[in-house]
């Protein structure tokens, strides 16, 4: 195979070739600043409400409780510091996990640091998923937010969403989730889950890169986070980025038509290759829960190999994937979320992240699965502590 077969979708995706239609004439033709009151300038704010309308109704929400950002960082940033300036007068207190995107965990930090808050990070069990009961018992009359991830983008482990809402609402405490991975991946209605607040980002569902939004639901108090104009209801200040809410939009809406079907196919594919890997390879071992899972991710562990150097080989054969999140690519410390679902450092370490795509085919499939057989024997074969391994099985 030459062709480059892409399998780090949880990093990025293609943007849709019908995305980047939707957006070029806003970058060309009906380029008006949307703040102006000229009606050629009224283009561009209908584009925008369009957008806005097309991701609330995916969310079961209101068109003005959706709010544009330049992606799930500035998202995740701004619904924790906001709400935690809000809500400060009825306690310093937030409840998030180890798993958690550094969008949430550093915000966290940040705020232990400078703003004197007080945050539980709660452990999960080995396949990543939060414990109920450990939750409740985190929660003091303190506490002003409970912030979890819809969805793992490491191991792709899919949390008890409604659950967390349930018990948040019941003591009148904000949920947050980071949805990056889940928007438009599994189904999510902000109002069945209790969700106050929901941020995600376009790129990771074929649009365009630097556009996200925070979803905040009508009533909860949230500060503005950039100061300035009144864009965005007063809340985020700066001109609209046009062409990128326009491809969110379009990106979101081509993303939810095709969602049953597509997730459907790409589960299929996750398991066949599951299959393969777990049946075909000694000594590995799958990350996260088997059945909650995002339908297009696979994590996998294998014993006696370092991640680093079997990317390194995959992608002599034209194989893109990763180790973990693409944010901590340059890192050479494992994952903390192996780490927090149990994993030794040296297990970890030879960990491969595969996220597939509607445009993954069953040969990209096999062909990858034949090479990473062969990469993980060769890599084995120049481990002395394989060699120790297996004179020990003798």
């Amino acid at each position: 195979m030459n062709q480059v077969i892409y399998l780090d979708n949880a990093a990025t995706t293609r943007t849709a070739p019908e995305v980047v239609e939707a957006m070029l004439p806003y970058f060309s033709e009906l380029y008006g600043n949307p703040s102006s009151i000229y009606e050629f300038a009224g283009k561009s704010k209908e584009a925008i409400m369009a957008s806005r309308a097309k991701i609330a109704e995916i969310l079961g929400a209101q068109t003005n409780e959706i709010y544009f950002t330049a992606g799930g960082s500035e998202a995740d940033n701004w619904a924790l510091k906001a709400a935690f300036e809000a809500y400060s007068k009825k306690g310093n207190h937030i409840i998030t996990t180890k798993i958690e995107h550094h969008a949430i965990l550093h915000t966290c930090e940040y705020l232990e640091k400078t703003r004197g808050a007080r945050v539980t990070y709660l452990d999960v069990d080995e396949n990543g998923i939060v414990r109920m009961d450990e939750l409740e018992k985190a929660i003091t009359p303190e506490t002003i937010l409970i912030s979890v991830m819809f969805a793992n983008n490491e191991i792709g482990s899919i949390q008890p969403i409604k659950e967390i809402g349930r018990i948040a609402r019941e003591h009148n405490i904000l949920f947050h989730t980071d949805a990056v991975q889940a928007f438009c991946q599994v189904p999510i209605n902000v109002d069945e889950c209790g969700i106050d607040m929901l941020s995600s980002s376009a790129h990771k569902i074929n649009g365009p890169k630097g556009i996200g939004f925070l979803y905040i639901r009508k009533g909860v108090k949230n500060r503005s986070f950039v100061h300035g104009g009144g864009q965005e209801r007063k809340r985020r200040a700066g001109t609209e980025n046009v062409p990128g809410i326009v491809g969110y939009g379009a990106a979101a809406q081509r993303a939810w038509k095709s969602m049953k079907k597509r997730t459907e196919e790409e589960a299929a594919l996750r398991d066949y290759m599951i299959q393969r890997i777990l049946t075909e390879i000694p000594y590995v071992r799958l990350n996260g829960d088997k059945e909650r899972r995002l339908p297009n991710n696979v994590n996998v562990s294998f014993q006696f190999v370092e991640g680093e150097s079997l990317l390194l080989m995959l992608d002599t054969y034209g194989i893109c994937a990763s180790s973990g999140s693409a944010c901590t690519s340059g890192s050479l410390d494992p994952s903390h979320v192996l780490l927090a679902i149990g994993l030794p450092h040296e297990i970890a370490h030879g960990s491969l992240r595969m996220t597939l795509s509607e445009e993954t085919t069953r040969e990209e499939i096999d062909f990858t699965v034949d090479k990473l057989k062969e990469i993980v024997q060769n890599l084995r074969n120049m481990s002395p502590l394989y060699e120790d391994f297996i004179k020990s099985k003798r």
